[in-house]
């Protein structure tokens, strides 16, 4: 049965024509925030690799609202241009570069967000362990900007890909977050390998300065001798290296 036919069929698919959202995926984002209240006291949002828009028409209608509160700002991030949403401002911008991270903060007055969200993912293969380490570069790229852009105690939440390595993608976002989750909200079909990273209370290490890194590049130690700090130097390999365990991934709850 082709794909068309089983959107129609989809609860989800149908209740999002009815209520103008652009995709089923802003379900996602809402049952994330029913079961974990990760829009409470939220007045800056970032939307990464926001395209074609699902995720901050959810963070519109739920945050900014009626546009009342003025100190309530979002702005969305992406390659591509999406059509415009209320109350959000958007950023043609590579994730990876620093420019975006410096033109996220100004949208901002010079502050940080509250959360930082992301529901992008690469071209998929159909290969899963192909598929899962390109999401994963993804999820690190989003972690690198957010380094630069969420204020202490936000919140991140990103799309992910169950595998085998969900165990260093753990150890990783547990480097800067004191609670890590592996989520899968009921909106997300039970066939597909996707689920979500919810990072709450972040709490980079002491002295760690953010440096934006080109996650593709592996001399990891002559990159760190050129640009980043001794706590940056102890990072960053440890983010890049490889896990040989297989684990039972959503058993990692902190």
């Amino acid at each position: 049965m082709g794909k068309s036919s089983k959107d129609k069929r989809d609860i989800y698919y149908r209740k999002a024509k009815e209520e103008g959202y652009r995709a089923r995926s802003a379900f996602k984002l809402l049952q994330i925030d029913d079961d974990y209240n990760i829009f409470e006291g939220v007045k800056r949002v970032v939307d990464l690799c926001a395209a074609p828009g699902s995720w901050s028409q959810a963070l519109s209608r739920k945050i900014y609202g009626d546009g009342s509160d003025p100190d309530v700002k979002i702005v969305a991030v992406d390659i591509q241009e999406m059509a415009p949403l209320k109350g959000v401002v958007q950023i043609r911008g590579d994730i990876t570069k620093l420019e975006t991270a410096l033109e996220i903060t100004n949208q901002f007055d010079g502050k940080q967000a509250d959360l930082v969200v992301s529901d992008g993912a690469p071209d998929v293969t159909g290969l899963h362990d192909i598929d899962f380490y390109g999401q994963s570069q993804l999820i690190l790229a989003a972690l690198n900007i957010t380094t630069h852009i969420l204020r202490p105690g936000g919140c991140f939440v990103a799309k992910m890909f169950k595998g085998n390595d969900m165990t260093l993608m753990y150890n990783q976002l547990r480097v800067f977050f004191r609670s890590v989750q592996f989520v899968k909200p009921k909106s997300s079909r039970n066939s597909s390998l996707e689920a979500f990273v919810l990072c709450q209370h972040y709490y980079p290490p002491t002295d760690f300065k953010p440096t934006m890194i080109d996650p593709v590049i592996d001399s990891y130690k002559e990159l760190s001798k050129q640009s980043l700090s001794q706590v940056n130097e102890f990072i960053v390999p440890f983010i890049a290296c490889g896990d040989l365990n297989g684990i039972d991934s959503f058993n990692f709850t902190t």
